[in-house]
């Protein structure tokens, strides 16, 4: 006789409403639970599985629960009574707080023995899953620093605020797509989602289907064999004299994806600078940023550095090279020649832009920047790489639901944080699609936990990429106003990360003000606390008569606000769907936007790109407003 796994010492159970209790047992036997001075009593089925409800327990706690069966038993001790909330998505919501902050800075004050953590590890399998193999622990120094920093901060401010043990649930997993985290049987109700089903299930039950590689593991160790000759280091690319024809000019930083070649391979890059006369026979500092996965870089022909398969994140790893004196001239001539290989998903020099410099060690106030116009040659094409769909590929549909969420169901939630997109926005296409699936999964999630409405409160996805001179489309831009389309679903909030991104960096430092926005969120509208949710959100706009749109908002926590002289990133068009930069004015609780450029405005956009950098729009409760548009063009955006 035992409990399911996910009852272990230092577990925190669900105050308030009844707590699902279950285990294995001989199969027809009697099994008892009690906890805090409750009992429940089942029966085992044929195959000895059980499930029980306890009645709804107060806050409280250090409790046992006690699991009996004739002569066996099983104690779980350490147990408190709180609030419980899964925290879900990808990889942001993933990163623990060790990547965030290694120092252990953010750490501190972290021995909260009331708040405990569970990390669920599951491996993607096929078939539904029924136990997970990690245990909750308490809230520590340590073990804040393994766990997602978006949660912790989340727990760590919900717990002075309510006065309550916390439970936090990781159960993220990064670059996954929605698709793998929702049951077959949602999945089946969407056309998109019946053509993922039928193409896996075609590959993973056909017994004749052979391919080279299955996995993303697999083709990390095929990809090492393609890159057989290094063709350009043989035509003297990397040296300060070359000429070399047939170059192009690309805007770094960025993925090369993002540049119009949509395949991986190998790249080679050149940029030319001019150093101080003063800077002769000293060594310097090349700072590339991250470049995303591999790179060998020269200095005037001589190799100082680069990142291969030794390192697992190199892809997100940002490259700082010493560059001896020696190469270092009196004309001051700055040869740098980068070849970026990158073997599956995105490639090149991605940055961000205020990482790309030279300057002497320590000098960094008389930095060289480095962002801009490159030279470019492809010297290998290796096609566009997709890693299939099939056994241990967390990105098949429905996998994820059936190897990390069916194993904790039905155990007795608040409700859910969710941090996930950036894997769905690839195009707007995906975006369309995002708008069905994402409420179909909130349905999904709240029939398999049997709890009602439970709260989904999630997060809009970080300015992420290039910043653009002018109005655009954009997949990310798109991704995220489907994001926001699920306020059509009762119990549901969001809090938006357009102002912590980093251009190069799509797991941006910032974690802690994401949690704490999620906290401020979960009090205000799921706990009743006074204060403002979130920030300003779009409702509508008209127009008047001299040629302006009044656009009116919710949330705007006690009044509008632009910070500094201007709004940015602000636009307007008329009927032809060209779209330029506005003037905009606070008037009140609205917003009223204008441009000479168009006397008869048919839409507005606000941050309409994927990395709105300086967008500025907020409320006086200091929250960013949500990035929104008026118009329902269809012009690719």
């Amino acid at each position: 006789m035992r409990l399911a796994p996910v009852f272990s010492d230092h577990a925190v159970l669900q105050r308030g409403q009844p707590v699902p209790v279950w285990g294995v047992a001989a199969p027809q036997s009697s099994v008892t639970v009690r906890c805090a001075g409750q009992t429940g009593v089942t029966t085992a089925g044929p195959d000895g599985r059980w499930l029980l409800r306890l009645p709804p327990l107060a806050v409280g706690g250090p409790y046992e629960l006690i699991a009996s069966s004739g002569d066996a038993q099983q104690i779980v001790r350490d147990v408190l009574v709180g609030e419980v909330w899964l925290c879900s998505g990808q990889s942001n919501m993933q990163w623990p707080l060790k990547a965030v902050a290694p120092d252990g800075s953010q750490a501190v004050g972290g021995d909260l023995p009331q708040i405990r953590f569970l990390n669920v590890e599951t491996p993607a399998i096929p078939g539904r899953g029924a136990e997970i193999t990690t245990r909750w622990m308490q809230c520590t120094s340590a073990t804040l620093m393994d766990f997602s920093a978006i949660g912790g901060w989340f727990g760590r401010e919900l717990h002075p605020s309510l006065g309550v043990p916390i439970g936090l649930i990781n159960n993220a997993w990064g670059g996954t797509r929605i698709q793998a985290w929702i049951s077959r049987e949602a999945l089946m109700l969407d056309p998109s989602g019946r053509d993922e089903i039928a193409h896996f299930e075609s590959q993973l039950y056909t017994p004749d289907l052979t391919r080279t590689w299955n996995t993303v593991e697999d083709w990390q160790r095929l990809a090492p064999t393609l890159d057989k000759v290094n063709e350009g280091l043989q035509q003297g690319w990397h040296l300060a004299d070359a000429a070399p024809a047939g170059w192009a000019d690309m805007l770094l930083p960025a993925h090369w994806q993002d540049r119009g070649h949509a395949h991986s391979g190998v790249f080679w890059f050149r940029r030319e600078v001019h150093v101080p006369a003063a800077w002769a026979g000293r060594d310097v500092e090349l700072h590339l940023g991250a470049i995303d996965k591999h790179d060998d870089t020269w200095v005037n022909g001589e190799r100082v550095g680069g990142l291969s398969w030794e390192l697992a994140d190199s892809w997100c790893t940002k490259r700082v090279y010493r560059v001896p004196g020696r190469l270092i001239g009196a004309d001051g001539r700055v040869v740098i020649a980068v070849r970026a290989r990158s073997h599956i998903y995105a490639g090149g020099l991605s940055g961000p832009a205020e990482d790309m410099r030279l300057h002497p060690p320590g000098e960094k106030s008389a930095a060289i920047s480095l962002k801009g116009q490159w030279r470019y040659r492809m010297e290998q094409n290796w096609g566009v790489v997709e890693v299939p769909w099939g056994p241990n590929n967390q990105n098949s549909p429905c996998i994820l639901f059936d190897s990390r969420v069916a194993p904790l169901l039905p155990y007795a939630i608040r409700g859910a944080l969710w941090y996930q997109g950036e894997s769905n926005a690839h195009s707007n296409h995906e975006a369309a699609i995002y708008r069905r699936l994402l409420p179909l999964m909130i349905r999904d999630w709240r029939r398999a936990w049997g709890q009602g409405d439970m709260p989904f409160l999630q997060v809009q996805l970080a300015n992420y990429k290039a910043e653009v001179d002018q109005p655009s489309s954009s997949a990310w831009a798109a991704l995220r106003e489907a994001q926001l389309a699920v306020y059509d679903e009762p119990g549901t909030g969001m809090v938006t990360a357009i102002d912590l991104g980093e251009a190069g960096n799509i797991h941006p430092s910032n974690k802690r003000d994401v949690g704490l926005r999620l906290a401020r969120l979960a009090l205000v509208d799921v706990y009743q606390q006074p204060g403002v949710a979130t920030g300003p959100m779009f409702v509508g706009c008209t127009s008047e008569p001299d040629g302006r749109l009044r656009c009116r908002f919710r949330h705007f926590g006690g009044g509008l606000l632009i910070h500094g002289d201007r709004l940015r990133h602000i636009a307007i068009a008329g009927r032809d769907q060209h779209f330029v930069w506005a003037e905009a004015k606070v008037e009140g609780d609205t917003l009223v936007v204008w441009s000479p450029q168009v006397a008869q405005p048919a839409a507005v956009r606000y941050a309409w790109s994927d990395n709105p950098v300086g967008c500025n729009l907020g409320n006086v409760a200091g929250l960013p407003a949500f990035p929104f548009r008026s118009d329902d063009f269809t012009d690719g955006v």
